[in-house]
């Protein structure tokens, strides 16, 4: 577990770690949190245990992180926390069920793990080994990257502004620079949405692109999504997929609300008879309450991309079926 925290100087905010001996110095309010996020994963690169010696640390303390649940449950993974309106960020072996728990918590892929986020006397550097990481699952990478940015990106942010941050971060190089084509944005409905830019702005997690042109270049100052595994061209194959993706289908003209909701459950299939996705953690991806995410779930079913729904309250989890899936079997029998 490691915790850094961002104090207000000043000469711009500095951060603490108390697992380092020596202090940062004055950092810029645009790059705060960005060196935070870095020097979190610093850390977990250099000082991850196996495996098998990783426990929920949310357990072991107490379980005072979030409010009582079913217990822990899941594999160990690692939750990114933040606290205090973006003063606070912690790192943590969590269980599955504990991070599903915890407010403002995200779980951080693997893929964001990539080597040296950091100058070398910031933190110690990674070691000299590669983890494989497999290039064959776009569907994963999409919800690695939408759950990293449900903790990155302030809860109010708009679903729109979370559509173009999706694909910002997919397709960005190892500077941070991401081009954009017109008919890309034309293609999401989002060209000249002036407004989408300034909003992502303005939660520092990009500079504020000059929009004269049809293409659109920006530059993005969240430092844990510049040098992602694997490398660019399959991010940007899952980017792609997630403009076009399967088996759900993209309703047709409709507001990047239900599109972000639709691509939340497209990334969590629900197959007849398996599990679904906790009524909490789909809120957050879609960032949206509760009550807000069951009225969306309600609107996919009126324009034909979902048959059905339902949410088990007892056990919070919510299960869904395809128009193909609620469809009745053919009798085989020949007419008479």
């Amino acid at each position: 577990m490691w915790t850094v925290e961002l104090h207000p100087r000043a000469d711009g905010p500095t951060l603490v770690c108390p697992h380092c001996t020596a202090r940062t110095p004055p950092l810029k309010a645009a790059t705060a949190r960005s060196a935070a996020l870095a020097h979190l994963a610093c850390h977990a690169r250099t000082a991850l245990l196996p495996g098998h010696l990783r426990t929920c640390q949310c357990s072991a303390h107490g379980c005072t992180w979030h409010p009582r649940h079913r217990g822990c449950a899941g594999p160990v993974l690692l939750a990114l926390t933040r606290g205090r309106c973006g003063r606070t960020w912690r790192l943590a072996d969590t269980c599955a069920a504990c991070a599903a728990a915890t407010n403002n918590t995200a779980v951080v892929p693997d893929t964001l793990l990539g080597p040296r986020l950091l100058r070398s006397d910031v933190c110690p550097p990674a070691p000299a080994h590669n983890t494989p990481v497999s290039d064959g699952n776009e569907r994963v990478r999409v919800r690695e990257m939408l759950t990293y940015l449900a903790s990155a990106l302030p809860r109010f942010t708009s679903p729109a502004a979370r559509l173009l941050a999706l694909q910002c971060a997919l397709r960005t190089d190892a500077r941070g620079q991401v081009r954009l084509p017109a008919g890309l944005l034309r293609g999401m409905r989002l060209q000249g949405r002036r407004e989408l830019w300034t909003e992502l702005a303005h939660d520092r997690w990009l500079e504020m692109p000059v929009l004269r042109s049809a293409r659109v270049t920006v530059r993005l100052l969240d430092a844990a999504v510049l040098e992602q595994t694997p490398g660019r061209s399959a991010r940007r194959r899952a980017a792609h997929w997630a403009l076009h993706m399967t088996p759900l289908a993209r309703p047709a003209a409709a507001p990047p609300v239900l599109q972000l909701a639709a691509l939340v459950l497209a990334v969590h299939p629900c197959e007849p008879g398996g599990q679904g996705i906790d009524m909490g953690i789909l809120a957050r991806l879609c960032g949206h309450c509760p009550h807000q995410t069951a009225e969306l779930l309600d609107r996919l079913v009126a324009v034909r991309t979902l048959a059905t729904w339902h949410h088990n309250r007892e056990t919070d989890e919510v299960v869904w079926q395809l128009p193909m899936q609620h469809a009745r079997p053919r009798d085989p029998s020949p007419l008479r």
